[in-house]
């Protein structure tokens, strides 16, 4: 669940919702195994971001930011919005009263948007915004992103499911693992040059996945980021990854984090 402390990176909880499974391992239970590299980086800038949103889906289009906001406790305040990305100014603001919005993302002119535990997926007219449409989705929604033809969600899960975007039917499912074995609590993702970057939810770990062998190849450790870059650590745990396919750079935040920083992969 989304608000239950997870401890460690690579304890490997049981999964959420009805899309767990049940064979996931402890790091005791595969010892030995090497580690997964790290991924060097360098921080070459950071954009304001709105503290109040609770980030759930974020990605970069046409040079505008978009993000998913849920609301722990006040749901009214959810929303799907789109904005600048140096200035923060916002563009457009698509309330969601009653749901928990999640991840986000567009093909073919189509914008969609999973909620949490509604089991409700709304499609919007890209770049207009307007609600044209919804699908109902069998398990919790937590990321979204693309690889330009089908949609790929994660629950919460170790399973990555590739999802037809006219139908919302299941194509294939990947189950997601690392050296120590399937890896759960995968929340938003960002599919970037047929590589998938995802959080990991309640870590400091994004984790870079081959979707070919669902395999974990390396990780980049976020860890007191917020203060080595001059900004107080307030707010909730790391999640939102978006690409500037211009600039070949990642894009990182947080739930109610106050900075969006730019990341080169070294």
């Amino acid at each position: 669940m989304k608000f239950i402390i997870v401890s460690l990176f690579f304890a490997l909880a049981a999964s959420c919702g009805n899309s767990g499974n049940s064979n996931s391992q402890t790091p005791t239970d595969v010892a030995n195994t090497p580690d997964i590299p790290f991924i060097n980086y360098s921080v070459i800038n950071t954009y304001p971001h709105d503290s109040s949103s609770f980030t759930e889906g974020l990605f970069l289009l046409d040079g505008k930011m978009f993000e998913s906001s849920g609301s722990p406790g006040n749901s009214d305040v959810s929303k799907l919005f789109s904005y600048d990305l140096k200035t923060g100014k916002p563009y457009q603001t698509v309330p969601l009263p009653k749901f928990f919005g999640e991840g986000i993302s567009v093909v073919d002119n189509k914008l969609y948007q999973l909620t949490y535990k509604e089991h409700k997926v709304f499609v919007y007219d890209y770049p207009s915004l307007k609600k044209t449409g919804e699908f109902s989705w069998p398990y919790e929604g937590w990321g979204m992103t693309t690889d330009g033809k089908n949609l790929i969600i994660s629950t919460g899960s170790s399973n990555l499911y590739y999802v037809n975007p006219s139908d919302f039917k299941i194509i294939k499912t990947i189950n997601v693992s690392n050296n120590y074995g399937p890896l759960s609590n995968i929340n938003e993702l960002e599919y970037v040059n047929g590589i998938i970057y995802a959080n990991v939810w309640q870590t400091d770990f994004i984790v870079k996945i081959n979707p070919d062998s669902a395999k974990v190849t390396g990780q980049l450790d976020l860890s007191n980021i917020r203060q080595k870059n001059g900004v107080a650590a307030t707010g909730d745990v790391l999640n939102g990854i978006a690409y500037d396919s211009t600039a070949n750079t990642l894009l990182v935040t947080g739930k109610d984090w106050s900075k969006i920083f730019e990341l080169k992969l070294n």
